[in-house]
Formats: structure tokens, C-alpha cells, sequence
């Protein structure tokens, strides 16, 4: 199934060191899932970063679900 807000994630070299960033700003991937897991809601995070709209929120959850996907020849370490 592909996510309609996947294209709202970009990697550019000159955005934090590639990072995965919501639409080419300095918000990071890493950030957005870190405050999800800490137990921050969208309101939130809304709040806290107002140039993030709700679809960045859900795009970065869809990012996530799609590296979690993976096959059996798939290694992964942690």
C-alpha cells in the first residue's frame, strides 16, 4: 500500500547531514517519532513546532512503518 505522505519526507545532503527531514526543513524523522514515543500528541507537537502540519506528523509515521518493512534476506542490527 503506498502512503499518500511519503513525498512530504526529503533527504538532501545540505539538510541536517541527510537526515530524513519533513519537507526539506530541519525537523528531523528521528525528532517527530522521538516526541511520539516520549508521549507528545499531535496537538502538541503542533504547538511546539508550528510550521509542522498534521500530514508531516502522519508522513513521518508512514516513513517508519515502510522501514520496518523488510524480507527475509534482510539484515538488520541493532
Amino acid at each position: 500500500m503506498e502512503n499518500q505522505y511519503l513525498d512530504r519526507i526529503t533527504i538532501n545532503s545540505e539538510v541536517c547531514h541527510g537526515k530524513p527531514t519533513v519537507r526539506n526543513k530541519r525537523y528531523t524523522v528521528d525528532l517527530i517519532l522521538d516526541l511520539l514515543s516520549a508521549g507528545a500528541t499531535h496537538e502538541e507537537i503542533l504547538s511546539d513546532y508550528p510550521q509542522l502540519e498534521n500530514e508531516d506528523i502522519l508522513a513521518c509515521l508512514a516513513y517508519a512503518a515502510r522501514l520496518t518493512k523488510y524480507n527475509r534476506y534482510t539484515k538488520i542490527s541493532m
